[in-house]
Order: structure tokens, then sequence, then C-alpha cells
């Protein structure tokens, strides 16, 4: 069923893998570093923000009590406010197939003209670092191939299910409230739910056309890798928590190819620049087209409050600029039971 194409010569059923893309045309120019803002520093979270945040934590709770929110008293409040580096490289990889579907009237182009590689296929990309899929059908690959008798069967033969059992409205009467059924028409048995009584079905492979169209299938794959990370603080917050938080953000640069972040306040960033620029491309400039990097700095604020109520020492966190609250030690919960 399936010929040899040329410039796709080994290419089987199931057997199509992502190739590598061509090298540039040109030389790219060497990327260029970029410039870092002056302006570091993060508000001091006030008690009143903490106090209310607290309490809408407390009241998002349903076994919480709203005690410890409405009457502890703030006794410290320290900032261990962080920064979030985010590396993310978008690619499109290309991967090729054998493809059927029913033949419904497309010309056969195979051999018509010469098919063009994989990678001089137009295919227009998505808004950049947003992930899609799209599947093209190469051009001069399309043959028709006629479905024989002994290979699949343009009429799957279902006559032993056409009356395999009663009729469930009527139960095999044939009538349902002394009238006539209206599932059954009347004959107390229930149709095959596949062919209606039919006794047969269109075949699911060629939808009983009796021919396929057999192809070359181009997938298209465009995907934003995204990898983060947060510098190390010592608040006893965990890092994992920051993930669903946003940051004051800092800076914000994309273009082909990054450079890696130079003179940073923080040396840990510009670590983790270098680090995972070159880990990106190592990854992924192999097996894709690397179209564009971004790179982005956020400064997340992270406030430790300690609180006392009824003469005890509590401790909450509020962090993001959400105000997001964690107060893992939470002094008045109860166990709810549902009946």
């Amino acid at each position: 069923m399936f010929g040899s194409v040329p410039g796709y010569e080994g290419l089987v059923p199931g057997g199509g893998g992502f190739l590598p893309p061509p090298m540039p045309a040109e030389p790219v120019a060497p990327p260029q570093p970029g410039a870092v803002p002056d302006d570091w520093s993060i508000p001091s979270l006030s008690e009143d923000v903490a106090n209310d945040a607290f309490k809408s934590f407390a009241s998002s709770h349903c076994c919480y009590s709203k005690a410890p929110a409405n009457d502890g008293v703030i006794t410290k409040m320290e900032p261990f406010n962080t920064y979030r580096y985010r590396l993310e490289t978008f690619t499109e990889s290309r991967s090729t197939d054998w493809a059927t579907k029913p033949h419904e009237g497309e010309p056969a182009d195979f051999y018509t003209q010469t098919a063009p590689r994989p990678w001089e296929i137009q295919a227009t990309a998505p808004k950049l670092f947003s992930d899609h899929k799209e599947e093209i059908r190469v051009p001069y690959t399309s043959s028709i191939k006629v479905i024989g008798q002994l290979q699949l069967s343009v009429k799957v033969r279902l006559v032993a299910r056409v009356t395999c059992k009663p009729c469930w409205v009527c139960n095999g009467s044939g009538t349902n409230n002394n009238d006539s059924c209206h599932r059954c028409n009347g004959s107390g048995q229930d149709k095959c739910s596949e062919c209606q009584g039919r006794g047969t079905k269109d075949c699911e492979t060629c939808k009983g056309r009796r021919q396929l169209l057999a192809y070359i299938q181009l997938t298209v794959q465009w995907t934003n890798h995204v990898t983060d990370h947060v510098v190390e603080q010592n608040s006893g917050l965990k890092v994992d928590d920051l993930s669903s938080v946003s940051g004051k953000e800092l800076f914000k640069n994309n273009q082909y190819q990054l450079y890696p972040l130079l003179g940073f306040p923080n040396p840990a960033i510009s670590q983790a620049s270098e680090r995972l620029i070159q880990e990106h491309l190592a990854q992924f400039a192999q097996s894709s087209r690397i179209l564009q990097q971004r790179q982005t700095v956020e400064l997340i604020p992270i406030t430790k409050v300690n609180y006392k109520w009824k003469g005890d020492t509590h401790v909450y966190y509020v962090y993001g600029n959400e105000n997001k609250v964690n107060a893992d030690d939470y002094p008045a919960t109860c166990c709810c039971v549902i009946q």
C-alpha cells in the first residue's frame, strides 16, 4: 500500500520520527546582553494588609474558626523576598509518517512532482510562546488504494445482533400504554445499536467507500519549554508554594538566542541564567528549531508574620502579588463530617 517517495526513503507506517532542522542559511548574529533595572525593592507589607489576607484565608476554609484571624495580635513581621528566574525556549519540531483516510475524491498526485522535504513545507507558527500542533498532507505523496475483499470487508456482518434481545421499553410485548411501542415499532425486539437492524455497518477504515487515500503526513509541533529557578530563601515557606503566585517583574527580554544575564545584584540569578540557557540549547537545538527565547526575573514578596492568640505564638506567611497565605499550624481547626 505504501510506496517509496524520494526524500522519504525508509519511511514505513508507524516508523516516523522527529527530524533534525536544517542549519541556518546565514550565520545568526550573536546574542546581546540585556540591561538590568535599578529598582529592586518591594514596599514592606503593612499590618492591615497582612490582617486582611489572614482573615480572607480563614474565611475560605469551612473547618477553620475565624477567631485566630480576628483576635490574633501581630508581634513581628519579617520580609524574606526572593527572586524567580524563568527561561522559555519556543521551538518547532517536525515529524512524518504514513497516513490513510477514506477517499473522498481528492486527486492522486503521487510522482506528479517531486515531494518537498519536511522542512521545506510552509507552516504558519502560532503566537510566540504558545503550544500548537498542525497536521499537513505532504504534496505529491498521495495515492488511491482500492480495498480488496480479502483485505477489508466494506460491509461488516452483524446479522446475529439484529434481534439479540427484547425491547427494553415494552419488555418484548410490542405495546406500551396500549399503543404500539415507539422504540421497536411493535416488533417487541430491540434493534442493534450499531447497524439499526440492517445486519451490516460501514467499514470503519474506508467508511464504505472501498478506497483509501494514502499519503505522507507531516506533523508540526510548536512547544514552549519553561524552566524556573527560585533563589533559596530561609523563611520556612516551601519553594513549591511560590509556583502559584506572581511577583514584581524586574526584567524581561526575548530574542532568537539569549545571552546570560550578567552583573545581576544577586549572583545566583546570573548563575541560573547561564546554566539554564546552556541546558536548553543542548536539549532542544538538535531535534527542533529554536524560534525564540525569553527570560524573566521576578521579585516575589514573602512576609513571615508572627502573632499571638490565647497566649501562644503562631506563624503564617503572606506571599506573592496576590497576598496568598500559608498557615500550616493554624490553631483552631475542626474535623467536618458530611452526613
